[in-house]
């Protein structure tokens, strides 16, 4: 199933995420200290963080902004690369790496208003996939001052095991539609709307609509060369019917949120971050089909007849680090 950390966090936990805080931190003030990475070519110094409106991947989420025009440049076609590590994988408000670090890298052509783009992500699911690999294609038209996205992605999960009672095969495709603009200097607002007509491979369709907002701090209360945003949004998640091998009941339907701060210097980025859902630990269970889940629950015969409790969809903050070239 499509598959978020205890807001009080074990020991090891909380000197994770400080641990990969303080590392990108570092790496902010040395890139700051040293002017930058060589052969690297830089984002533009004004750039900022992106609206989350629930993409997939490490580093998925909006796109980054497009490089600066390169004097005698001959080809028509640009290309980005972007690769981090997380204190955990949030999507949609739940955990993809079951509450552990995970590493993931994207590459993107494109041309005019047509891109491509492939992204790898490690996860830690029921089917015990190898990774998390999505191939994406779409377009980017500019009508005024606001930015579309409209595009179609694959999700492939290569080595999945069949769990004990349960299945592999969660492969699924989904198209979104998307749209940023800015209001005054500093205000950025996002909204988005995806659908897939079998999600996770459960016969399910699902519909996601999600709308952000960012604003972008001034740039004189920063040290030089360091942009940053606060941003955040909230999205709603709400599904069909599943097959009836799979019960014939439809996903839990829930609603997630997120909040946080991103800084950039140059091509690196960290993002501190809180994500949450409205899910019980009972529906979170029969969402994501957590096999680390605990008895103890509310019984509900036709969806959760043990009673199984997962953590897998509470209140969690996420650190993150990603540097992007173009």
């Amino acid at each position: 199933m499509p598959p978020g950390v205890l807001v009080e966090f074990p020991c090891g936990r909380s000197r994770a995420i400080a641990g990969a805080a303080v590392i990108a931190v570092a790496a902010l003030w040395l890139v700051s200290a040293t002017g930058g990475v060589a052969r690297a070519e830089p984002r533009d110094n004004n750039s900022v963080g992106p609206i989350g409106l629930g993409a997939h991947g490490i580093v998925g989420g909006a796109p980054p902004p497009a490089a600066a025009p390169k004097d005698g440049a001959e080809s028509p076609v640009e290309f980005s690369v972007r690769a981090g590590l997380a204190s955990d994988y949030i999507y949609r408000g739940t955990t993809l790496s079951d509450r552990k670090p995970a590493v993931g890298a994207a590459i993107e052509a494109a041309y005019s208003i047509f891109y491509a783009a492939a992204s790898f992500a490690s996860v830690k699911l029921p089917t015990q996939p190898a990774g998390e690999i999505t191939m994406t294609g779409g377009i980017r038209p500019e009508v005024g001052n606001i930015a579309f996205d409209f595009g179609w992605t694959y999700f492939m999960y290569p080595g999945e095991i069949a769990p004990v009672g349960g299945s592999a095969g969660i492969e699924y495709w989904e198209a979104l539609a998307r749209a940023d603009t800015k209001i005054g200097d500093l205000l950025r607002v996002a909204g988005g709307f995806a659908y897939s007509p079998n999600v996770s491979n459960t016969g399910a369709w699902s519909k996601y609509a999600a709308f952000g907002v960012g604003i972008d701090l001034p740039s004189g209360a920063l040290p030089h060369g360091i942009t940053a945003s606060l941003t955040g949004g909230a999205g709603y998640f709400w599904f069909g019917n599943q097959s009836a091998e799979l019960g014939g009941f439809p996903l839990p339907a829930y609603l997630n949120w997120n909040a946080g701060v991103t800084f950039t210097r140059k091509m690196f980025n960290l993002d501190l971050r809180y994500y949450d859902t409205n899910l019980s630990k009972e529906d979170c269970f029969v969402f994501t089909g957590d096999p680390n889940a605990t008895p103890g629950g509310s019984i509900d015969p036709v969806r959760n007849p043990e009673g199984l409790r997962s953590r897998w969809c509470s209140a969690t903050v996420v650190a993150k680090f990603w540097f992007a070239l173009e």
